[in-house]
C-alpha cells in the first residue's frame, strides 16, 4: 500500500469519531487537551495511544509491536498492521478507545501564543 493510501485510511478512520479532529501536515495526528493519541509516522504506520490492558489485548490480538520513532519505543502507542488498517469498522473500536484514554489524561497546556 502507498503512503497515501494509507493515510486515506487513517483519515477515515478519524472520520469515525465525530468528537476527532485531524491535525497536522506533514504528520498528521490526533489530539484531546494537548495529548496526542494516534498519528501517521513518516514511515508510513498508524499509531494508537492506548492504556495498559487494552494495548496489552492490541499486541496479542493482533501480533504487533508497540510503536518506534526515531528510534524510541513508545511505551504507550501501539503499531497498527497493514492488514487492520483495512478494517476501518474493526479499528473503529480500538480508535474509541484511544480518544477515551486520551480525555482521562491530564490536560496538557497549549504552547500558542496569544
Amino acid at each position: 500500500m502507498t503512503r497515501e493510501e494509507k493515510n486515506l485510511l487513517y483519515t477515515k478512520l478519524v472520520e469515525t469519531n465525530p468528537k476527532a479532529e485531524l491535525k497536522g501536515d506533514t504528520i498528521p495526528y490526533t489530539s484531546l487537551n494537548g495529548n496526542m493519541y494516534s498519528y501517521f509516522s513518516k514511515d508510513d504506520v498508524v499509531a494508537l495511544r492506548l492504556a495498559e490492558d487494552v494495548r496489552k489485548e492490541f499486541l496479542k490480538k493482533y501480533k504487533t509491536k508497540l510503536m518506534e520513532a526515531y528510534g524510541i519505543i513508545q511505551k504507550e502507542y501501539v503499531a497498527v498492521p497493514e492488514s487492520l488498517l483495512k478494517k476501518t469498522a474493526e479499528l473503529k473500536h480500538y480508535f474509541d478507545l484511544s480518544y477515551k484514554y486520551a480525555a482521562s489524561l491530564k490536560a496538557k497546556p497549549s504552547k500558542k501564543k496569544k
